[in-house]
């Protein structure tokens, strides 16, 4: 099974949309750096940290090594906060996995590391394909995102390009 490491904007995004249960549903091993969880989750209540967890989210420690490799990418991109550093560094010792992100300097960061990188739009893909959400959730969520561009910044182009799609399949 393939892994997707989230970052924590993702993850806020798929929640003020109501898609995480739907996104857990993916047929992947879902992955968050320990440091994200912990202290980027901030608005996340107990109940829904709980469900993360119980849903199969995976929150992981790095070593010694990979808190070094975090803070030599940190040193070399000073951008890039240290969670995304995190996200990064446990991407890259996953070999094979998909980063999950909104951040564009962490996308290509990644991607010029090899490493292969998609967003929010991506897993709204993959929810649909897995028939882990409706039609309808996902065309609210999609036009959530249109909505609040200030709040949910994502590709207009893309996400008006995925509202129509979808809309297509409801007639």
């Amino acid at each position: 099974m393939r892994i997707i490491v989230s970052d924590s904007s993702c993850l806020i995004d798929l929640r003020k949309a109501s898609l995480l249960e739907a996104f857990l549903g993916l047929p992947y091993e879902i992955v968050i750096p320990d440091t994200l969880f912990e202290e980027e989750l901030l608005k996340f209540s107990p109940a829904e940290k709980t469900l993360l967890l119980e849903g199969g989210l995976k929150v992981v420690g790095l070593p010694g090594e990979g808190v070094l490799r975090a803070q030599e990418v940190a040193s070399q991109f000073s951008a890039l906060s240290i969670h995304d550093c995190f996200a990064f560094t446990l991407a890259e010792r996953n070999p094979g996995c998909i980063l999950l992100t909104a951040d564009g300097l962490l996308r290509s960061v990644a991607d010029g590391n090899g490493i292969e990188v998609h967003g929010v739009l991506w897993a709204i893909d993959e929810m649909d394909k897995a028939s882990t959400a409706t039609i309808a959730q996902i065309v609210d969520a999609l036009e959530l995102f249109e909505s609040n561009p200030l709040i949910f910044r994502l590709p207009i182009r893309d996400l008006r390009a995925l509202i129509r799609r979808y809309k297509s399949f409801i007639g």
